[in-house]
C-alpha cells in the first residue's frame, strides 16, 4: 500500500514537469498542477527516505523521477555556494515588496506597518525598491529615494505599484493588462554611465483564501476552474511583458509578485528567452516569499538579463505583509 501510494505521487511529479511548457490556454486545469510541485518534491524525498531506512529496491522509484527532476529540486531549495564575481565595474541593489497596502484594511493588528516597512526599507538601503500592491500612506518616509514613479488606481482608495530610486529615471510608463487591476510598470535608471530598465511586475493574483481550513470547504472542481482562470490571464500578461521588453535597448531586470512558482509556464517564458532567476544564482534555502502555513511558496523574483550577474540574493521574514521582501545586488 505505501509503494502504491508512492507510486502516485511519483507519476504526478513526473506529470508535472512538463506543465511549464504547456500553456494555460491550451490546458488551464492542467495548470494549476504546477502550484503543487512544492508538495509533490518533498513528498517523494520523504518516500525516497523511507526506502533508504528500509534498505529496500522501491527507492528506486522517487529516485529516479527525483533525478529526472534534478533542475525542480535544486530550484525548491538552493544551498549556499561562493559567487565568484571578478572585475566588476557597476552594481545595483534591487528590492521587491508585496506590501498590501501597508494594512490598510487592519490585518496585521497594534502596529503601524506603513512605518515598520519605511525603517526596514531605510535599514537596508537598496538603490531600487519595488513595491506591489502599494497605497500612498502618509507614514511612508522614504526621502532618501528623490526619484520616484507611482502608477495609482483612480478611485477614492488609491492603490498600484510604485518604483522608489536613489537614481534618475529618464524614461518611465506603464503595461495596462486587460481585465484586470493589475498591471506592470518600467523605469530606465542611469547609474554611472549605463542605463538599465528595470521591470515591476504583478501578475494576476489569484484571489484564493490562503487558509488550509477554508481551502478544504471549497468546492474543488470551482477552485480549480477559478485558477485555471487566472493563469490564462497570466500568461496573456506575461506576452504583453515579453513584447515590451523586445523594443528595449537596455539591459533589463524584472522583478515582481508573479502569483506563482517556478514550475509555471509563464516564469519558464522568461527562463525560455535567457532570464537568470538572482535567487537561483545567489541565494540559500527554499527562498520562500509568501506567508502560507503548510509549505514554502516562492512566487516574488528578481530575473535579469543574460548579460547581468548578482553578488547577493537575501530572503527576508518581515511579517509586515502576507509576502516577504527580497532584494538582489545586480552586477555588470
Amino acid at each position: 500500500m505505501i509503494y502504491l501510494l508512492n507510486s502516485v505521487f511519483a507519476v504526478v511529479l513526473l506529470l508535472s514537469y512538463v506543465l511549464p511548457f504547456i500553456a494555460p490556454k491550451v490546458f488551464s486545469a492542467l495548470s494549476v498542477l504546477s502550484l503543487s510541485v512544492p508538495v509533490l518534491l518533498v513528498v517523494n524525498a520523504i518516500f525516497l527516505l523511507y526506502w533508504i531506512l528500509k534498505v529496500k529496491k522501491q527507492l528506486l522509484l522517487s529516485l529516479i523521477v527525483l533525478a529526472v527532476g534534478y533542475k525542480n529540486v535544486s530550484t525548491l531549495y538552493k544551498f549556499s555556494a561562493p559567487v565568484k564575481i571578478e572585475n566588476t565595474r557597476q552594481s545595483l541593489s534591487v528590492m521587491s515588496y508585496n506590501v498590501r497596502l501597508f494594512n490598510l484594511y487592519g490585518w496585521i493588528k497594534d502596529i503601524d506597518v506603513a512605518k515598520e516597512v519605511s525603517e526596514f526599507i531605510k535599514k537596508e538601503n537598496p538603490d531600487v525598491v519595488a513595491f506591489q500592491e502599494f497605497h500612498p500612506h502618509k507614514n511612508v518616509k522614504l526621502k532618501q529615494y528623490p526619484y520616484q514613479y507611482q502608477s495609482l488606481s483612480k478611485g477614492k482608495i488609491k492603490y498600484g505599484q510604485a518604483i522608489y530610486s536613489k537614481h534618475e529615471i529618464i524614461k518611465k510608463g506603464e503595461i495596462v493588462f486587460k481585465n484586470s487591476h493589475n498591471k506592470a510598470i518600467f523605469i530606465d535608471v542611469v547609474k554611472g554611465k549605463d542605463t538599465l530598465r528595470i521591470y515591476n511586475v504583478h501578475f494576476e493574483s489569484l484571489h484564493i483564501n490562503p487558509d488550509v481550513k477554508k481551502l478544504k470547504d471549497t468546492d474543488k472542481e470551482l477552485l480549480v476552474k477559478r485558477i485555471g482562470n487566472r493563469f490564462i490571464l497570466q500568461q496573456n500578461q506575461v506576452e504583453k511583458v515579453l513584447l515590451h521588453q523586445e523594443k528595449c535597448k537596455y539591459e533589463k531586470i524584472i522583478l515582481g509578485d508573479f502569483n506563482n512558482t517556478a514550475y509555471s509556464y509563464i516564469y519558464k517564458q522568461f527562463k525560455k528567452i535567457g532570464y537568470q532567476d538572482a535567487f537561483e544564482l545567489a541565494g540559500h534555502g527554499f527562498g520562500e516569499t509568501f506567508n502560507f502555513k503548510f509549505f514554502p511558496l516562492r512566487i516574488d523574483f528578481v530575473l535579469m538579463d543574460k548579460k547581468l550577474a548578482t553578488r547577493k540574493f537575501r530572503n527576508y521574514n518581515y511579517k509586515y505583509s502576507d509576502h516577504y521582501p527580497i532584494q538582489a545586488e545586480i552586477i555588470w
